[in-house]
């Protein structure tokens, strides 16, 4: 039998008890919802990611994408999933009723997305990257523009990508070097190529409208002289459908060792100078715009690698729960039944590491939905400005720290697995090489790390930041006095405190020392700030799961959740004293080393 996509339980304790998802109804736009069309909207993402999305996930991965006379070849079931996800309005879902949308949360649409990354992530990419770009469109674009190409995405008509990377540049965006030329009718001639596009070119819609990062003749060079483009693969005719080729040429396919289902290109875009791209708002302003998709996508692939490691989590854990496996220490009798791997110390410190990655990723994933939907809707401006603000940390923290830590848990179900878990008999290994390039994606890891120590850190004078320690200051107070939640909460204290002092002592010695020794250790930034929010979403999550155990309410569930957390108090966040002495000494091994001496 297979395991769920995800723990019902799971699901309504973080959305439901820790969230309390049902006040955002108080909200004007939410307010002819309820739990009742919550829940039902969250059932039905359930019930099709289990029927046309996780069936052919193996298939997809043994069958990648192929070239025949042409054209990109994907096994029909992706095509079939995709369709059923748009003719159940997930596409649209969180727009307006008058645009075929349901207008709900950001918060319920991303729980119920939840299920078609836990089902099969590959698939999952066509409709999360039609909707981030959509979503673009909408907060930028002119209302041709939303009547032209978005609507025809929320209908699952139009598919959309990110065209940002380019062969020789990668993720240094001031490279790019395709070019768009001002025409007498104002659309541009775009020339240039672009590399890893997901879902760049298929069958499985009737256009693809590429997001791409061009520079004007004549721009300033760097990330200052790029603007935002849309450039499809056809051109439409005078009735909005799909008419001639927009000279988009695929180049070829690049073949990963994960995500296989999802098709990644390498694109060329006027070869004979007819490409044609609208311009989206301002010249110039390209980036500052791509950065409402960029943090959308980064939030998205966390959420794809939190729900990768859910999966590898339930598959380990009924794994080990069925099969035998040698005997306790100290039991040299072979005649005595074997015991169940789940019976040994160290397969359940795996699970555990796993368990309070996926559990706390699904509640921080779903924590960051809700703040976009207060940062959106609450009249009140100020709610609005902190949220935005908690959303500028936290966004690099889940996308780097725990695309990291959910590879880490998928390492520990394969273990469980032993020699089983390295084959093709069970999923854990594709789910691991799925999630290898979520640390990758959507920006390196590395650059979110120099993101958060370079810019969060200090950006609007420390305002993020400030306002991210408040929340923890909050529920460190919450927490005062409740016994079931000692553990977790000072080990919790001593990390916000080693994340407030290091941070203090690296922004004053920022000018001094200079931006290369300043961010050379910023992956031990990442990680002391990532484990200091590790350990708040768990505090947060041992408050409630304290409560349930006091009324008596699923005990089994709560002393998991208590377990969970003193996990992470005793074996994840002492880390964070070895990072802050590293950070603190402004160690420059990393900066000293020559590449001779390698």
């Amino acid at each position: 039998m297979a395991v769920p996509l995800i723990d019902p339980r799971d699901l309504d304790f973080a959305l439901w008890r820790v969230l309390d998802a049902e006040q955002l109804t108080r909200y004007a736009r939410f307010a002819d919802h309820g739990r009742e069309t919550f829940d039902a909207v969250i059932e039905t993402a359930r019930r099709i990611a289990e029927e046309k999305f996780r069936p052919h996930a193996a298939k997809s991965d043994a069958n990648e994408p192929y070239l025949e006379n042409g054209k990109v070849v994907l096994i029909p079931e992706i095509g079939e999933a995709v369709r059923a996800f748009a003719e159940a309005g997930f596409m649209a879902a969180h727009h307006d009723t008058e645009r075929g949308g349901m207008q709900l949360p950001w918060t319920i649409q991303q729980a119920a997305f939840a299920h078609f990354k836990a089902a099969n992530v590959p698939t999952a990419g066509y409709p999360f990257l039609t909707i981030a770009a959509a979503n673009l469109i909408h907060a930028h674009g002119s209302e041709e523009q939303q009547r032209l190409w978005m609507q025809p995405m929320l209908e699952g008509r139009f598919f959309g990508t990110m065209a940002l990377s380019e062969p020789h540049a990668g993720s240094s965006l001031s490279d790019v070097r395709t070019v768009a030329r001002r025409l007498d009718d104002g659309t541009y001639a775009i020339k240039g190529s672009k590399m890893w596009t997901s879902g760049g070119e298929h069958e499985i819609s009737q256009n693809i409208v590429h997001m791409t990062l061009a520079r004007i003749e004549g721009a300033p060079a760097g990330v200052k002289g790029l603007s935002l483009f849309i450039v499809p693969r056809y051109r439409l005719d005078e009735t909005g459908n799909p008419s001639v080729p927009n000279d988009v040429r695929l180049i070829g396919l690049n073949h990963k060792m994960g995500y296989r289902g999802t098709v990644n290109t390498a694109l060329s875009f006027g070869e004979e100078d007819g490409c044609i791209g609208w311009i989206v708002g301002a010249p110039n302003r390209g980036l500052l715009q791509m950065f409402h998709m960029m943090n959308e996508a980064r939030v998205g692939v966390a959420f794809g690698a939190i729900m990768l490691a859910y999966q590898g989590y339930l598959e380990s854990l009924a794994y080990a729960r069925e099969r035998p496996q040698g005997r306790h220490p100290g039991d040299k009798d072979p005649t005595t039944p074997q015991l169940a791997l789940i019976e040994h110390a160290d397969v359940r410190r795996m699970l555990l590491q796993q368990k309070a990655v996926a559990e706390g990723g699904l509640m921080l994933a779903l924590d960051l939905a809700l703040r976009i939907d207060r940062s959106t809707h609450d009249p009140d401006p100020q709610v609005r400005k902190r949220e935005s603000l908690l959303l500028d940390f936290l966004t690099p923290i889940i996308k780097a720290w725990f695309s990291d830590q959910s590879l880490v848990a998928n390492h520990n179900a394969l273990q469980i697995f032993g020699g089983y878990g390295y084959t093709r008999d069970f999923p854990v290994e594709r789910i691991y090489r799925d999630n290898r390039l979520n640390p990758i994606h959507e920006g390196t890891n590395a650059i979110q790390a120099i993101d958060l120590l370079g810019r969060k850190a200090s950006i609007h004078d420390g305002a993020a930041f400030a306002a991210v320690v408040e929340a923890i200051d909050a529920t460190l107070a919450e927490a005062a006095g409740i016994a079931e939640v000692k553990l977790i909460r000072d080990a919790t204290k001593e990390a916000r405190d080693r994340l407030v002092e290091t941070t203090d002592a690296l922004m004053k010695d920022s000018t001094r020392i200079g931006p290369i020794r300043l961010l050379a250790n910023a992956e031990a930034y990442m990680d002391l700030a990532g484990l200091t929010v590790f350990g708040w979403i768990w505090t947060r999550q041992a408050i409630e799961a304290a409560a349930m155990l006091k009324a008596g309410q699923d005990p089994d569930f709560a002393r998991g959740k208590l377990a969970a957390a003193r996990y992470a108090a005793r074996w994840e966040l002492p880390r964070s004293e070895q990072r802050a002495t590293l950070l603190q000494s402004l160690d420059a091994t990393l900066v000293d080393v020559q590449d001779s001496w390698f």
